[in-house]
């Protein structure tokens, strides 16, 4: 039997974590392929538990090594051990889909690839904008390969074999991405598949390393580079370490916050620049950090403190100025902007007909205006848009149409770039549809000084989303909504009625009349049917348990241009209220239907005659000793003459008729 693919998984003392990785690389649908489990002298129990698999499963094989706390050895060890045609690398907290394996496989063949890029997704930190689509003939720089250097890939073993690829042991994060450039560059073809996804690479524990070692290792890739490149591209790729690696650490908070040894750092890094990192290099960088460049050959930690204090202040802001729906496609207007701090606009001046970053006030004698010019970045800004989906992790950018916007003021020329993204939710997903389920909606920006990404937040003022139902490639409710913090989401094919009105319910509204109180949600699409019968649930939040149940009528809108509104009229009463009427206190919502109940987004806080309307996580059931029904019961009998008879006889009727 042929082995197609040897699963190369690195173990130790994962305790529990790593089941999804394991259970995922059993399950794969490809015939003839093994799975090599490195344990690095665990000892939590799990070198026991792979054993016992590799016992009933043929095509599963343990290999047990002394603790060394080292990652890569463990590749370096089962690569050796591989007898498959292929291997593909991964670590214990990770996880393949059930298809990958068989995907890539047929891919690696048909494109006949050394190195094969199967499509990786991850829950945090930038989008790895690589898969965008695939690539049978990828180009490291314009192919973005860069931003993939992670051990995880589908490698054809002979080629490792012939050109003795491995890791450099003990090694860490830039072993890893030095043996990813090794392969890259000696590969005859390096595919990218961009469909479908194939690995969720989990969260990886930040092991500090010491600054010694990771220039070291900085030092072992440009050797790598200087052997295999020249030129411009040599430049770019230097200048890609150069930005990622070697200034970095001095834009962190870490940096800007601690003193512990950071001169050291500066030292040894200043070290490098200048070795080998000549000044041609920072047209490649932008404006802050070709600034921290030129203070750190400098030598100028107090400089660079200054930096590093102001560029961590600096934020993309995304504003949302409209949503709306051309057919079946979701418009959103947005603006963008880079601030600095939570208010503060971040300005430029404009001198000699170019245009400059101003850096802080401290550096203005240190920065030389070859430095801060940023004429030719600007003109080069863009705004990004992608969906990300919170379940699986996907990503999907979506197209954009943008112009720069310059803004002059007494402080200087505020940079605002604005546009239109489409969201075709029939070909998002890499001209095919979006999977069902609930999509973030992330802007990230391009600039002159800086980059940023961020979330699309909700403006000021009432819910304007509304809901359409798409007819391709099949009949599916899409419904614009807001996370609880206030973020833009896209949510494809709600499980019922209800659950589409509970999406918008954060745009509650509340009104205050003759003895009711009118309760006002969004309704994002109304079937010709009218729905389901619905009743408005109101239960109290803390102490004893309270319910309340209104009728909510729906009232359709005009479909693509007005919502709709679910209305609920519940009885309210400050004194004595009763089983059927609202008082004082903290009330959670939900909305119920014959056969089914759909907790909302908001609840309700009363406290005298002010009714609030706040996010469910939010409602505080604490306060509920405030303003309970004891409490305004006991302010009335201080204030007013015989009330205190008549507060005994409501205690006791609400203990002798409210039980059950």
């Amino acid at each position: 039997m042929v082995v197609k693919v040897s699963v190369v998984v690195n173990i130790c003392n994962p305790g529990d974590r790593a089941d999804p990785c394991i259970r995922s690389v059993l399950e794969q649908t490809l015939d003839h392929y093994e799975v090599i489990f490195v344990d690095d002298g665990s000892t939590d129990g799990i070198a026991e538990r792979l054993d016992t698999v590799a016992g009933v499963r043929g095509n599963v094989r343990v290999l047990h090594l002394p603790h060394t706390g080292s990652a890569v050895r463990g590749f370096n060890v089962g690569v050796a051990a591989a007898s498959g045609r292929y291997v593909y690398l991964i670590d214990q907290f990770d996880r393949l889909e059930r298809g990958a394996l068989a995907a890539m496989y047929q891919r690696a063949e048909e494109w006949e690839a050394d190195v094969l890029v199967g499509r990786l997704v991850r829950d945090g930190g930038p989008p790895l904008t690589a898969f965008e689509a695939d690539r049978t003939r990828a180009d490291i720089l314009s192919d973005k390969l860069l931003s993939l250097l992670t051990p995880h890939k589908l490698y054809r073993r002979a080629f490792l074999e012939e050109h003795r690829l491995g890791f450099a042991v003990p090694g860490g994060r830039l072993a890893e991405q030095t043996f990813a450039l090794q392969a890259y560059l000696s590969a005859k073809v390096v595919a990218v598949m961009a469909e479908p996804v194939c690995c969720h690479l989990g969260e990886r524990a930040e092991q500090p390393e010491d600054p010694k070692n990771v220039l070291a290792e900085l030092r072992t890739l440009l050797d790598v580079l200087d052997a295999h490149t020249e030129g411009r591209q040599r430049d770019r790729m230097y200048a890609h370490w150069m930005r990622t690696t070697l200034l970095r650490p001095f834009m962190s908070a870490r940096f800007a916050g601690s003193s512990a040894e950071r001169g050291r750092l500066v030292d040894l890094h200043r070290e490098l620049l200048l070795e080998r990192f000549p000044e041609h290099l920072d047209r490649y960088l932008p404006a802050h950090l070709r600034a921290a460049a030129k203070l750190l050959r400098e030598g100028r930690v107090d400089k660079l403190v200054a930096l590093a204090n102001s560029a961590r202040h600096t934020k993309v802001h995304a504003d949302l100025r409209e949503v709306r729906w051309d057919g079946e496609t979701l418009v959103l207007g947005l603006a963008v902007e880079l601030f600095a701090g939570r208010d503060q606009p971040v300005h430029f001046r404009e001198r000699n007909g170019r245009l400059h970053w101003n850096p802080p006030s401290q550096l203005a004698k240190n920065i030389t205006p070859e430095v801060t010019d940023v004429t030719a970045a600007v003109s080069r800004a863009r705004m990004e848009v992608y969906l990300r989906n919170e379940v699986t992790g996907a990503i999907y950018f979506v197209p954009v149409g943008f112009e720069i916007e310059r803004v002059a003021e007494e402080q200087g020329t505020r940079l605002r770039i604005v546009g239109e993204a489409r969201v075709d939710v029939a070909t998002a997903a890499m001209g095919g549809p979006l999977q069902t389920g609930h999509w973030e909606v992330h802007v990230r920006m391009y600039g002159g000084a800086h980059q940023d990404r961020t979330r699309v937040r909700r403006p000021e003022g009432p819910l304007t989303c509304l809901g359409v139902l798409a007819l391709a490639p099949r009949q599916r409710l899409i419904v614009p909504c807001w996370s609880d913090a206030g973020e833009l989401g896209l949510a494809v094919e709600p499980r019922s009625f209800p659950e589409s009105i509970a999406l918008v319910s954060p745009g509650a509204s509340v009104t205050r009349q003759s003895g009711h109180l009118y309760v006002v949600l969004p309704v994002p699409y109304v079937p010709p049917s009218g729905g389901p019968a619905m009743e408005l649930v109101l239960r109290t939040a803390s102490g004893r348990l309270r319910e309340i149940c209104a009728p909510a009528m729906v009232e359709p809108g005009v479909p693509g241009r007005v919502a709709g509104q679910l209305v609920a009229k519940v009885p309210v009463k400050r004194l004595l209220p009763g089983r059927d009427s609202l008082g004082p206190g903290a009330w959670l919502t939900s909305l119920r239907t014959d056969d089914s109940e759909v907790g909302l987004r908001f609840g309700l806080q009363m406290r005298g005659s002010t009714v609030q309307v706040l996010p469910a996580a939010q409602v505080d059931p604490q306060r509920r000793g405030e303003l309970d029904l004891d409490t305004s019961l006991r302010r009335l009998a201080r204030r007013v003459p015989g009330a205190r008879h008549l507060v005994r006889l409501a205690r006791a009727g609400k203990h002798r008729y409210l039980r059950d």
